[in-house]
């Protein structure tokens, strides 16, 4: 116990035992700084000055740019970039999915695998058949200028605004005799127009190819989507020269004539005109024959 305490005494007389340093002029030994210290002292001032230094690299490092310079880090313009390189994927991404799902539908419903179109179909013409009796048909003064004006327009157009669209021609994908018409009433939403086999079908329109593939009901099938919400159809053919996902221009070759699929009795094209998911008659836009 005596021991432990002279030990400890003389831990702290070298610990605040007083030492001084004096800085001399080298040529005339005047004295030019002299300190007073103590190792307690000495300890006390190399600590706080470790805890400052380390302090203000940690600073340094956080907060400027010198970090960049720091292996292991990496810049800020690089984590921008990367931030909006996962933006722009995360969109495409998610408009990818929205067309896969847009062509799988309409491959479902050329596949006859979606029963309610029928049903869809058949309600719009029950909506259509009314009663004329009870419908007054005498036109008002309105309805009269109305019908002026609409008469001196294109009565060939397929759009609402003439002046927008009116540059928008349609081009007969072939020229023939019509052996089936356009009739809604049996379900027939086309035109089949007799033709030789391996006679060039073309584009009606400038549009892209929505779907291209082989459908047992009707052979080989092409779809192309145009501006303003129409879409042409072309069936039965002997072969196709596009794929889906081609952009085509106007009277340009897209298939060959042909005879193929379960639902054909000869070398004829099926032809289809669809304007914002309804059908219209091609006739009254297109001239068939020669």
């Amino acid at each position: 116990m005596i021991m432990e305490k002279k030990k400890s005494k003389k831990i702290s007389k070298k610990l605040l035992h007083k030492y001084r340093l004096v800085i001399l002029n080298e040529d005339t030994f005047e004295e030019r700084l002299a300190l007073k210290l103590t190792r307690l002292n000495v300890f006390i001032l190399l600590g706080i000055s470790s805890i400052v230094l380390i302090t203000f690299t940690i600073l340094l490092i956080a907060f400027t740019p010198l970090r960049e310079y720091i292996p292991g880090y990496s810049s800020t313009a690089l984590k921008k970039q990367a931030l909006e390189l996962n933006y722009k994927t995360d969109s495409l991404h998610q408009i990818i999915t929205n067309n896969d799902k847009y062509y799988a539908s309409i491959k479902k419903v050329l596949k006859g695998e979606i029963s309610s179109v029928n049903i869809n179909r058949d309600s719009i013409i029950r909506a259509a058949s009314v009663d004329i009796s009870e419908i007054d048909l005498n036109p008002i003064k309105e309805d009269s200028i109305l019908r002026a004006k609409v008469d001196k327009e294109d009565k060939y157009s397929l759009f609402d605004s003439a002046k927008s669209k009116v540059n928008f021609v349609l081009f007969p994908p072939v020229n023939g005799e019509i052996s089936d018409a356009y009739n809604i009433e049996e379900k027939h939403y086309a035109v089949d127009i007799i033709v030789a086999k391996n006679t060039p079908i073309k584009a009606t329109a400038d549009g892209t190819v929505i779907f291209s593939e082989w459908t047992a009901e009707t052979g080989f099938v092409i779809l192309i989507e145009h501006s303003y919400g129409l879409i042409s159809v072309y069936k039965h053919n002997a072969s196709l020269t596009k794929s889906q996902g081609d952009l085509v221009r106007a009277g340009e070759v897209i298939a060959t004539a042909g005879n193929t699929g379960e639902l054909t009795t000869g070398t004829h094209l099926h032809f289809e005109l669809w304007s914002d998911g309804y059908p219209v008659n091609p006739t009254n836009f297109i001239d068939f024959k020669n």
